[in-house]
């Protein structure tokens, strides 16, 4: 069995994190894990069972005890495919996982364990592409993002990198290159490493 491979994309909302993973599972055929696509019917599910509003993803119940669970279903999806030798692209925000260094360690430590191969990728975009994109995609949990745009923009990072060796990829519609190019060039660099 060759050694599998494993992406793990992040970045703010509307970067285009799951428009990069597309790419890459396209060109790849590697297994596509979205945090949202596994963990969005549960999430909202566990938000009314606590009394609160299915789409409240800025609540301390969200932040504190269905946020941490949501990671843990996504990377043991993520390590499940790991086990039988299949290569995975696993996309999240990972805020607060990649700017924590002795997660990545784990992280790192967990993947070497199963002789994966591990790379970190950060999606940034300007704050009119993410809006727009936030907007495209009409989903009610980022109804609070954009009918508070501005306190949310104070509220984040628009410079965090991770904490520990990663890719970066420009997805602003200003972008010189497209994502389809910056996909394929991610590849090459994993090939070549």
């Amino acid at each position: 069995m060759r050694m599998p491979n494993v992406f793990l994309i992040g970045g703010h909302a509307g970067s285009g994190k799951t428009e990069l993973s597309r790419a890459l599972a396209r060109l790849t055929g590697w297994a596509l894990l979205d945090k949202d696509t596994i963990s969005q019917p549960l999430t909202e599910a566990a938000l009314i069972a606590l009394g609160e509003s299915p789409v409240s993803r800025e609540s301390k119940s969200y932040r504190t005890l269905i946020r941490p669970r949501e990671y843990e279903a996504l990377l043991a999806a993520m390590y499940e495919n790991l086990r039988c030798g299949v290569s995975t692209i696993a996309a999240a925000p990972f805020l607060t996982e990649f700017a924590d260094s002795g997660w990545v360690r784990q992280l790192r430590a967990s993947c070497a364990e199963l002789s994966a191969s591990l790379r970190i990728v950060w999606v940034h975009c300007d704050p009119e592409t993410m809006q727009n994109r936030i907007k495209v995609r009409n989903q009610a949990r980022d109804s609070a993002k954009l009918s508070n745009w501005d306190s949310y923009l104070a509220g984040i990072d628009l410079g965090f990198r991770p904490a520990t060796a990663h890719d970066a990829i420009d997805n602003s519609a200003s972008s010189i290159e497209d994502v389809q190019s910056q996909a394929r060039a991610l590849l090459t660099r994993l090939r070549n490493d």
